[in-house]
């Protein structure tokens, strides 16, 4: 997500921001971690993902 896309978004720009104050790696687990949990949340729910949704943030 931090390396490989191009599309700037509210996870990106968080985890860039991670970047500059607690190193490379840190932030590319912290990022995969939020990512996890959103997913596992998803899966837990039967929630669809809706990309740009408040609710999801």
């Amino acid at each position: 997500m931090l390396m490989r896309s191009i599309t700037w978004s509210s996870l990106k720009a968080w985890g860039v921001r991670l970047m500059t104050t607690k190193g490379r790696r840190r932030a590319i687990v912290a990022v995969a971690r939020k990512i996890a949990v959103v997913l596992h949340r998803m899966w837990a729910d039967g929630t669809d993902f809706c990309l740009g949704s408040e609710a999801a943030a």
